[in-house]
């Protein structure tokens, strides 16, 4: 059985030529590509991926020009939005990725980086309260405000580059919630579990908990389920699949038996991972059906939120707000309106459409750290959408999202606030109280 597994599973982790043939080289994708939109460089295009994808699966080496194409890709999936041949190009991508790992081209220092990320801090609540703990020496003992006034980031290099996406530790740290339940507030209409998630334990403290008062405004029994953990999606973004499939089972081990009537997160990159579980465990005969069952009941928290009769006990959050689309939740899970119907329920909130709001700010994951650059230029094109707007308030509905466009606004902004759509509903709610 274990054999057979494994075979199915290799063979799901290389691009598929039929998948490849569904692109017609159309060329529709291009102005979706943030890439293509920044560079104009056929290869850096999902069609130029795309054809370079093709090549090497008819036997053509893995070289660094073809490691560096696939790896500038922010896998955004804007481009499955604009495809008219329905070209799943987020897999196509994922699977090139771990095509590219299992090739073993990278530097020795790159693989042990990655394989203690990856494989041990990602996965480990003890050694990310143990960095969230540095992280808020750092930010809150002076020690970043005398690093930035002696000049010693300029010494960094890159590294210097994204010390400013560095988010700030929150504690106390989720990690403590972890295995509680959450009454609902008044009458229980739903048993729901939270998918707390791994960074966010430590960095979006604050968010895990807004969302859990949300939840119990609006008549959710919450609960925040012992042994889950980190969901994968980093690990299939950067072609470690296998990993992913490890925590996968762990996650619908912890939730089994929980009778839930929805699986929430308010991460949108995690939802999209977490609602392909079944096709990311396909090839796994023990869990293939139970992954599925999980995949069915996974929402992501704004789209909860909007299917269900919301709790209109809200005061006035007089602020002009507008929207980034999450790209793993408008072109991965093709979720666009939920989340401006709650931003629209709350009131005193004047909303503003942003210009090609759906177009990727550059976080993506880690993108913003191992491709600095690019990602700076992708989110200096969006911090011109956003200013166009006036808003005082950009809302969005994931971490990374949050840590890229409060970079956005040091950098380019006009002191806009950024927030997700869960915060300003729990700020309409706690001024209502």
């Amino acid at each position: 059985m274990a054999d057979s597994t494994v075979a199915s599973e290799i063979a799901i982790d290389k691009p598929r030529q039929a998948d490849l043939d569904r692109c017609v080289h159309c060329g529709l994708c291009l102005n979706a590509c943030p890439t293509y939109r920044v560079l104009g460089i056929e290869m850096d295009s999902p069609r130029g991926r795309i054809y370079q994808m093709a090549q090497v699966a008819a036997g053509a080496p893995i070289g660094p020009s073809y490691v560096e194409h696939i790896e500038l890709c922010l896998a955004c999936r804007g481009c499955e939005s604009a495809c008219p041949s329905g070209v799943q190009y987020g897999k196509l991508v994922e699977a090139a990725r771990a095509e590219i790992e299992s090739a073993a081209v990278r530097s020795r220092p790159a693989r042990w980086l990655r394989g203690f990320v990856f494989g041990h801090l990602l996965q480990s609540p003890a050694l990310m309260t143990v960095a969230g703990t540095l992280l808020y020496l750092y930010h809150g003992s002076g020690l970043q405000k005398l690093v930035r006034a002696l000049g010693f980031l300029k010494l960094l290099g890159k590294l210097g580059d994204v010390e400013q996406l560095t988010p700030p530790a929150e504690p106390p740290f989720f990690f403590g919630k972890i295995g509680k339940t959450f009454p609902a507030e008044g009458e229980r209409r739903y048993r729901v579990a939270l998918m707390a998630g791994c960074i966010a334990n430590v960095c979006f403290a604050r968010l895990n908990e807004a969302t859990v008062r949300v939840l119990q405004k609006n008549g959710c029994e919450v609960v925040v389920p012992d042994g889950q953990g980190c969901c994968g999606a980093l690990h299939v973004h950067a072609g470690l699949p296998d990993e992913a499939r490890t925590l996968a089972r762990r996650n619908i081990d912890a939730l089994a038996e929980g009778g839930y009537d929805a699986i929430l997160t308010n991460a949108a990159g995690c939802g999209s991972t977490l609602k392909e579980y079944g096709e990311l465990l396909e090839g796994d005969p023990d869990y293939a059906a139970r992954a599925r069952e999980f995949a069915r009941r996974m929402q992501d928290v704004t789209e909860f939120l909007a299917s269900i009769e919301l709790n209109r006990k809200m005061k006035a959050v007089p602020v002009t707000v507008t929207y980034q689309d999450s790209c793993h939740l408008a072109h991965g899970q093709r979720i666009r309106t939920a989340p401006r119907k709650l931003l629209e329920a709350v009131p005193g909130v004047m909303f503003r459409e942003m210009p090609l709001s759906d177009v990727c700010c550059g976080s993506a994951g880690i993108y913003n750290v191992v491709r600095n650059q690019m990602s700076m230029e992708i989110l200096e094109k969006k911090m011109e959408s956003v200013n166009r707007t006036g808003a005082e308030v950009i809302a969005t509905a994931n971490p990374g999202c949050i840590l890229q466009l409060r970079a956005g606004v040091s950098l380019h902004g006009t002191g806009q606030r950024v927030v997700h759509v869960v915060e300003l509903l729990d700020e309409a709610y706690q001024t209502g109280k």
